[in-house]
């Protein structure tokens, strides 16, 4: 007999719902849906009109791309240095392994992409594109098997996840900035130092720092860096540490656990998927298969399946080779592959880079196509593998 559905029993089930590792991949996964079926359905006029009506100074899909993804990138820099000062990459030891796969998983992409695409000129501005993983996708698949896969698995991820957006970080920084414009720099630099001061004087309330970010974020809009920038370099500057005597330290949390803590299902729930929502839909009216051969197209679904395989697994197989470090403990290579698979989701990173790369609307569908293809498929190779393997390994341990 059916227990009857209660209110508590509902809300109950949504907070679980919430609180699942894997949910947030799941909501972006159905979102990416939605916009590719949105896209090429009736309302497909009205999906891109509507991205481009004008809000204020900007468009609605710039308001997407550049402010709220701030936030994303604010949080983004909260877990890069919570992990880095405080976290599993706090020591040199913890750092060596996701920080080399990262770095091979960044590389090997990338010559990938320039491998096909060497010919033209124009294209290779996309390099980067298949260098991202999407922690919330990868992180979500490896969620769903649970005890199958060990827990230094998935830690080990979440690190090369954490040092993969860094490298992002640095790459749009560096190779996707416009025109400098040098008073906003000059205003920037002062944001940033009366932010620092800030922390250096142990100012513990929020709302000081936030608003301090909301200026910056209009002052490196204007200085030519990209506008979500302005997200880690706030980030930075949310203390970390309990100050003692502090209100918050009789509760153990400091500013950024706080902020960290309150910007997480924001993020995860609301912001990520209005992201996928408003770049994943494209168009397939009038494209023919022969736009899956396209070298830019099968550069980045190349880059992100086989790049980031060889990157990840090829960089821990020669530091395991040399002494320098060991597998994430109880992890088999099956699921080292498995988990390398998964790195290949580059969804939210990709595309974010893939716009920044190019301003063509049809250069752009290609690059979703790609970045789609090499998704797709890569995450799908990578459960297939943590499947196989996983329960491989649990039969030998009964």
């Amino acid at each position: 007999m059916s227990l009857p559905i209660t209110p508590g029993r509902i809300q109950s089930t949504l907070r679980q719902f919430l609180n699942n590792e894997a949910s947030g991949g799941l909501v972006l996964m159905a979102v990416a849906v939605l916009a590719i079926l949105v896209a090429n359905s009736p309302l497909a006029e009205a999906y891109f009109h509507g991205l481009h009506v004008y809000l204020g100074p900007l468009s609605i899909q710039h308001w997407i791309n550049d402010a709220l993804m701030a936030v994303f990138f604010l949080l983004v820099g909260l877990e890069i240095k919570r992990e880095m000062l405080d976290g599993q990459l706090s020591s040199w030891s913890r750092r060596i392994l996701p920080g080399a796969a990262a770095a091979g998983g960044m590389l090997f992409p990338a010559l990938f992409y320039v491998a096909l695409n060497w010919s033209n000129p124009a294209a290779l501005r996309g390099w980067a594109i298949p260098t991202a993983t999407d922690i919330a996708f990868a992180l979500g698949v490896i969620s769903l098997f649970g005890s199958r896969v060990p827990s230094s698995l998935k830690i080990f991820l979440a690190a090369l996840a954490i040092i993969d957006d860094l490298g992002a970080v640095i790459v749009i920084a560096v190779f996707y900035t416009s025109d400098l414009n040098m008073l906003a720099l000059g205003g920037t630099a002062v944001v940033v130092a009366l932010l620092y001061g800030m922390n250096r004087a142990k100012v513990v309330a929020i709302w000081p720092y936030l608003a301090l970010g909301a200026v910056l974020w209009v002052l490196v809009f204007i200085s030519g860096v990209h506008a979500t920038l302005a997200g880690v370099m706030l980030a930075l500057m949310i203390p970390l540490k309990v100050t003692p005597g502090a209100p918050e330290a009789a509760h153990g949390e400091s500013p950024l656990h706080r902020l960290e803590h309150a910007l997480h299902k924001p993020v995860a729930f609301v912001i990520v998927p209005i992201f996928g929502f408003a770049n994943a839909g494209v168009s397939l009216a009038g494209l023919s298969l022969g736009v899956f051969a396209e070298p830019l197209t099968m550069g980045v679904a190349a880059g992100l399946l086989l790049g980031k395989l060889v990157g990840v697994v090829g960089t821990v197989a020669l530091l395991v080779k040399l002494g320098l470090a060991h597998l994430p403990a109880q992890a088999s290579w099956g699921q080292m592959t498995g988990t390398a698979f998964l790195c290949g989701i580059g969804f939210t990173m990709s595309l974010f880079i893939g716009l920044l790369a190019f301003d063509d609307p049809a250069v752009q569908d290609h690059v979703k196509i790609g970045i789609l293809l090499g998704s797709v498929v890569s995450g799908l190779l990578g459960a297939a593998c943590l499947s196989l393997f996983g329960r491989r390994v649990a039969a030998l341990t009964v």
